[in-house]
């Protein structure tokens, strides 16, 4: 007190000038934090607007969480909680992730969440579909990705466990960092022909399109190279740079800068090595390196990538260079020769996306820090999570009214929200009183709005709160853009972690979600102008995504008119007329 006293003379200030200049203060500053108090309460949609203000959060959330998992004190999210929402700190939900760290521990009042659960290897691991020893502090979301889902149903086969096992070993023997890769690369880049010599083979992935294309035909590629036991190199631009973790122990995924072929479009093509295959006397006459180019265009010509002569043609090339944005998972099932590997590593059939998306796809600590902030804030709480992923393909002819009414009509008639009570205006007071938590995901942010407004202060008929949330909305499909593709990657997360999933049809993004969810989703009818169609939304068969433009030939030339007839484990999709889809035949 002395020290203040002296130091309040040396400036000059007495005792009651101190008392008004301080009350001044307040009175300025009041109304403006009150003002920035409602602004943050009243807006459930900007959830990343403070994106690149913290690139930190996911190092302190590493740091913070590992401490709590290592005491055995985490969390475990449930799916049956009850109770409110906290709509409070809508606005600042990613600026405050650091601070809830602790939520982990004790994040909510209900008692049915607030149970203590220390994971163990089985769970962590996911029954044995990953491998042990990583650096835990480095991808927090591989060993917390189980706590914020429902036990599963589907449980990886101890063959896909023993097959993924060996591709580890392969990769780290072979990969960007070892001496055999090294070797490799100089043999295959030094000889014409198909390097007989060359130690390892090696299959590289060409990005295209937007993230979920790129997802899926990720998860195609890397199966393909489990089958013909070839290293998967994915060449990752600036875009999807701190996306995900590296899936594989001890060694990278990442094309290196310095690989030979770059520039693959000075290596020959597929085409041309079908065209002269009959000209090669022995197998030392194949090219060396190959770019096999999946990706389906308009005059696109068939392949004929699933027969096994193509396949024993392509056995001799040590190195491919696959471009595609398919989901090319139902020509690899047609081929006679992988078709018993793949039933053996998934006897569920449907469920090749869903343990090799799993295998394959971790948030990194920054997507994770967004994603297990958001849930924890904003749908942890609430009883059930309903997952609306609302994709425009031509919003300059169809109006958002169209969208809007067909969103409803799905999501009423099929009672996965409830109606309005508009016989009565008191609102429902019930004890036991549930809530629907509802995550929205589009570009637009109209239709979280309109919902939002629907729910809001409102009765149901059946009683249950409703609450709505949007984390973004940025009107465009923004290509090559890091920011964008994280909110991409984290709201296709986000909707895989909900119990109910209405998806719109022909999407790759919610093929994702429906794929790492395990989920069926609800298909809603692909709107491009102002239309009406019933039903408005139609149930899926499988988990799988769908693959837009299957083979047209079978082997020996003839067109293909029916696939389930000759391929009984593949039906045609629901969403698009084209497609055909692996779907589980004992369901």
């Amino acid at each position: 007190m002395d020290i203040l006293q002296a130091t309040m003379v040396k400036m000059g200030l007495s005792s009651k000038r101190l008392t008004t200049t301080f009350f001044v203060i307040i009175f300025i500053a009041f109304p403006i934090a009150l003002t920035v108090t409602i602004m943050l309460q009243n807006s459930s949609f900007v959830f990343f607007e403070r994106f690149s203000e913290d690139k930190v959060l996911g190092k302190e959330m590493a740091q913070n969480v590992t401490t709590e998992l290592l005491r055995g004190s985490v969390q475990n999210i449930t799916h049956d909680n009850s109770g409110g929402t906290d709509q409070n700190n809508n606005n600042n939900t990613m600026s405050q992730v650091s601070s809830k760290n602790a939520s982990f521990t004790s994040s909510t009042n209900d008692s049915s969440s607030s149970s203590i659960s220390i994971p163990n290897d089985k769970d962590k691991l996911l029954d044995g579909l990953l491998a042990s020893g990583f650096d835990e502090a480095s991808c927090i979301s591989r060993l917390q990705s189980h706590l914020f889902r429902k036990a599963s149903l589907h449980k990886p086969s101890p063959y896909l466990i023993s097959k993924l096992r060996n591709y580890e070993e392969l990769h780290r023997r072979c990969g960007p960092e070892s001496s055999a890769y090294s070797r490799s690369m100089m043999k295959i880049l030094s000889s014409k022909n198909n390097a007989a010599a060359a130690t390892c083979k090696y299959l590289v992935w060409i990005p295209i399109n937007g993230l979920g294309n790129q997802m899926i035909s990720i998860v195609a590629t890397f199966l393909y190279a489990v089958l013909t036991d070839r290293v998967l190199l994915i060449k990752s631009g600036k875009d999807k740079y701190g996306l995900f973790c590296e899936p594989f122990l001890n060694s990278t995924w990442i094309l290196p800068k310095n690989f030979p072929f770059w520039n693959y479009k000075n290596i020959e093509t597929y085409q041309s090595m079908l065209k002269k295959d009959k000209d090669y006397n022995s197998k030392e006459d194949f090219p060396s390196s190959l770019f096999l180019n999946l990706q389906h265009t308009k005059d696109d010509l068939d392949k004929f990538f699933h027969c096994d002569h193509s396949q024993d043609l392509l056995r001799n090339v040590p190195l491919l260079i696959l471009k595609s944005d398919q989901y090319f998972v139902p020509s690899l099932s047609m081929n006679p020769s992988f078709n018993p590997e793949i039933t053996k590593m998934f006897p569920e059939k449907d469920t090749v996306f869903y343990h090799s998306g799993r295998y394959l796809f971790h948030p990194s600590n920054e997507a994770w820090g967004l994603i297990s902030s958001f849930y924890q804030e904003y749908l942890a709480k609430a009883d059930e999570r309903i997952a609306l992923q609302i994709r425009v393909f031509t919003p300059d002819t169809t109006p958002q009214q169209a969208v809007m009414d067909l969103l409803l009509s799905c999501i009423i008639k099929n009672k996965l929200l409830p109606e309005l009570d508009t016989q009565n205006s008191a609102s429902y007071t019930g004890k036991n009183r549930t809530m629907k938590a509802v995550l929205v995901t589009s570009l637009y942010p109209e239709y979280g709005e309109n919902l939002r407004t629907m729910y809001q202060n409102k009765s149901t008929v059946t009683g249950e709160l409703i609450e709505v949330y949007q984390p973004s909305h940025e009107e465009h499909q923004k290509r090559h853009d890091k920011t964008h593709n994280m909110k991409a990657w984290t709201e296709m997360y986000l909707l895989s972690l909900c119990d109910v999933l209405v998806t719109t049809s022909v999407s790759t993004f919610g093929y994702v979600a429906q794929g790492l969810g395990g989920l069926k989703p609800w298909l809603l009818y692909k709107l491009t102008t102002n239309e009406t169609h019933f039903p408005a939304c139609e149930r899926d068969f499988s988990l799988e995504p769908c693959y837009h433009y299957p083979p047209k030939h079978y082997c020996n030339g003839k067109p293909i008119k029916d696939f389930a007839s000759s391929f009984p484990y593949l039906r045609g999709c629901k969403d698009f007329y084209y497609g055909v889809k692996l779907f589980n035949d004992s369901s």
